[in-house]
């Protein structure tokens, strides 16, 4: 049996969980959130815990069954605190500025950078150098962070760019004449 899996999934006050055949709900006071679960896997409500079983012996069936305990948890986490990542721009003239449901990025291009906030995340800019992103969903959360960061990594030379906030970025040697 997985081990993680093994670990029950606490639901706090305030959440509420529904199974209606396959597909899996939680809500909370940050949101909804819904998933499918897998037929290896199955679901056991005793008051304010949730189990997960494999249904049978099966390599597959006992991975899938931590993999679901853990999404299971994240979706509790989510919808009860929810998730937030901070990215720091580095770099002169490097700002960021929240506009609705836009984010304005300057980052040395000839152009400024728009990008759309998804449905389910907000956008907030403290300072014009921090971005941080919140939601309900753990993936998307990640998701959005990346595809910001995407626009301009750090580089290696200066350490220029748009990084996490815990990120540490390994400097390079300048060529030497």
């Amino acid at each position: 049996m997985s081990r993680i899996a093994k670990e029950p999934v606490a639901m706090p006050k305030g959440v509420e969980f529904n199974q209606s055949g396959t597909t899996l709900t939680v809500k909370g006071s940050k949101g909804a959130l819904s998933m499918e679960l897998n037929p290896e896997v199955e679901l056991q409500q005793e008051d304010n815990v949730i189990n997960v079983k494999a249904r049978s012996g099966s390599r597959f069936s006992i991975a899938m069954s931590g993999t679901t305990r853990a999404l299971i948890a994240n979706m509790v986490e989510g919808v009860s605190e929810g998730f937030e990542k901070k990215l720091e721009l580095v770099g002169v003239g490097y700002r960021a500025q929240a506009q609705g449901k836009k984010l304005n990025l300057t980052l040395g291009f000839s152009h400024p950078v728009e990008f759309p906030v998804p449905e389910g995340i907000t956008i907030e800019t403290p300072s014009q150098t921090e971005v941080l992103v919140k939601g309900a969903d753990k993936q998307k959360v990640g998701q959005v962070a990346a595809e910001i960061r995407r626009f301009r990594p750090p580089e290696p030379y200066k350490g220029k760019g748009v990084r996490y906030a815990n990120e540490r970025v390994v400097m390079k040697e300048a060529k030497k004449k």
